[in-house]
């Protein structure tokens, strides 16, 4: 994507335009460009720390982590 296909910056506070997004072209852009999941979950009593436990998932299409490219 070329800086002239990124759509401008919205100021904050501003509403973005509603639109229908399909749930299949979703996934194809997310799994286009690659996902990064990360979280942390932290178990405690009286501020002691039990469990702890740090997530992180890379989420992409195989052609995306092989570095191939089909398409525009």
């Amino acid at each position: 994507m070329t800086p002239a296909d990124r759509p401008a910056a919205v100021p904050p506070g501003t509403a973005l335009p509603a639109r229908q997004v399909a749930l299949v072209d979703l996934l194809d852009r997310l799994l286009a460009g690659g996902v990064v999941i990360t979280g942390d979950i932290v178990l405690s009593i009286a501020d002691i720390d039990l469990v702890r436990i740090s997530l992180r998932a890379l989420i992409s299409s195989v052609s995306t982590a092989d570095g191939e490219h089909h398409g525009p």
